[in-house]
């Protein structure tokens, strides 16, 4: 008779007392609870002063059970609640305590900024560990969707169509209700229906939030045309010319096609990688093209690139302490401004100025014969483009930069956003972009037990 290992489901069990016995050598959690013990939380734990109630759960392991459950694209509060309960690996990193779902949820969202300046920890701990080169930087954007529908949006032309339609019948309504109380009134008395219909009261809630929502687009048109003018001012100047503003602020109105979502107002619709219209935020990210290491990452709902160029590599500068020596972004980042900002930092730069196809690098040849007098800017960029080099070199970003928003998007499952604004949001991406440094360095073999 063929014998079997014993199996006895209702036998009584002792689980190691000793968390360390708990998971085997070499395991996530272990890993993440060693870096997290080398992270500076002073911050959140300056900012607990309650001296009533149940005292609030430790930070430390707050931040562990966090960066555990996005390393395994656990998203939810209420699967990370669930989680503490049925995952080794979760029950290891809280010491078998076990939070519900609002106090998970709370934490990220009290401690939201602390959280996303993570990253910059995670990149200094990173170049500890040898893994920041900085020898090639590839910077790209990926547009990820906010939580909110692209239908809860509405354009500012359509706000002001829509705007006199409630107006009119709003004052269509209130003339009707006249009529029939002064009828009423006639045949019955005086009543007190002071009431408004509810179809009037929903108009008007509508017509206020319309309101409000062009007060809002039309500031930051202003906004963003004194930037502009700004901007032009100080080229102008440096050019030793003078420049005259195009317009008076007050003046400025914004574009017919532009944006208000009533979900989620920060956010605005893109076009994503696929071509497809999405209400979401612009993630950037600027990775260093041999470690993959995340070394900056910011976030905003503009949809343009070009304008997050300089501030990325100012933030790479900031994290690491030094600049990197080459940097390579696609076409959306390409204007005479930034290859300027590049070149006065002392970078080799490899921006296409134009958009080019992935097959493209195969048939374009070098451009041949002596550089024009003229040669612009965008002439010399081409030129070095189709230089040997010049593609081995921006082939880079498609290695480096371009994996990581895929495996932050299908390993961390990061496709949209489930907090709302923009400052929560810009939080969250950084903090996952930290997230992901961790998995680097336990990929790459980092200790930091015996460090410590």
């Amino acid at each position: 008779m063929k014998k079997f290992r014993d199996y006895q489901p209702n036998q009584a069990l002792l689980f190691p007392v000793e968390l360390n016995e708990w998971l085997p050598e070499g395991h996530p959690a272990r890993f993440v609870s060693e870096v997290v013990d080398e992270l500076d939380l002073s911050e959140i734990y300056g900012s607990y002063d309650e001296l009533r109630g149940s005292p609030p759960y430790d930070p430390r392991m707050m931040v562990k059970v966090w960066i555990y459950a996005l390393m395994k694209g656990i998203r939810s509060s209420r699967k990370i609640e669930k989680a503490l309960y049925e995952d080794v690996g979760f029950r290891f990193l809280s010491a078998n305590q076990q939070p519900d779902h609002w106090t998970i949820s709370e934490f990220r969202k009290r401690h939201h900024k602390v959280l996303g300046g993570l990253l910059e920890q995670t990149v200094r701990l990173a170049d500890k560990a040898g893994l920041v080169k900085l020898r090639h930087v590839a910077i790209d954007g990926t547009k990820i969707k906010a939580n909110a529908s692209k239908h809860s949006a509405m354009s500012y032309g359509y706000m002001k169509k829509e705007e006199q339609r409630l107006r009119e019948e709003i004052e269509r309504m209130l003339k009707e209700a006249d009529e029939i109380d002064r009828l009423e009134d006639k045949e019955y008395g005086d009543k007190s229906g002071w009431e408004l219909p509810e179809e009037l009261s929903t108009r008007e809630k509508r017509l206020k939030a319309i309101r409000r929502a062009r007060a809002e687009l039309e500031r930051e048109a202003r906004e963003r045309h004194e930037r502009e003018q700004a901007e032009r001012g100080e080229e102008a100047e440096s050019r030793g010319k003078r420049h005259r503003p195009v317009k008076d602020p007050e003046d400025v109105k914004p574009k017919e096609s532009d944006q208000w979502n009533f979900t989620d107002p920060d956010s605005r619709i893109m076009v994503n990688s696929d071509k497809a219209f999405i209400q979401g935020y612009n993630a950037q990210a600027a990775v260093d093209a041999e470690t993959h290491i995340i070394v900056a990452a910011d976030l905003g709902n503009q949809a343009s690139d070009s304008g997050y160029l300089p501030e990325q590599v100012l933030q790479v500068v900031e994290n690491t302490g030094r600049f990197p020596r080459e940097v390579s972004a696609d076409a959306g980042y390409y204007s005479d401004k930034n290859i300027e900002f590049l070149e006065k930092k002392g970078i080799d730069v490899f921006i296409p100025p134009d958009k080019v196809r992935h097959s493209e690098w195969r048939t374009q040849n070098a451009i041949r014969g002596p550089i024009p007098r003229n040669a612009t800017r965008k002439y010399l960029m081409r030129r070095k483009l189709r230089t040997k080099r010049g593609r081995e070199r921006y082939k880079l970003r498609q290695t480096s930069v371009e994996p990581v928003f895929g495996f932050i998007k299908e390993g961390l499952n990061l496709r949209q956003f489930l907090l709302r604004g923009l400052e929560k949001v810009r939080s969250m991406w950084r903090f996952t972009c930290a997230v992901h440094n961790i998995w680097k360095m336990f990929r790459a073999g980092v200790s930091f037990s015996t460090a410590s």
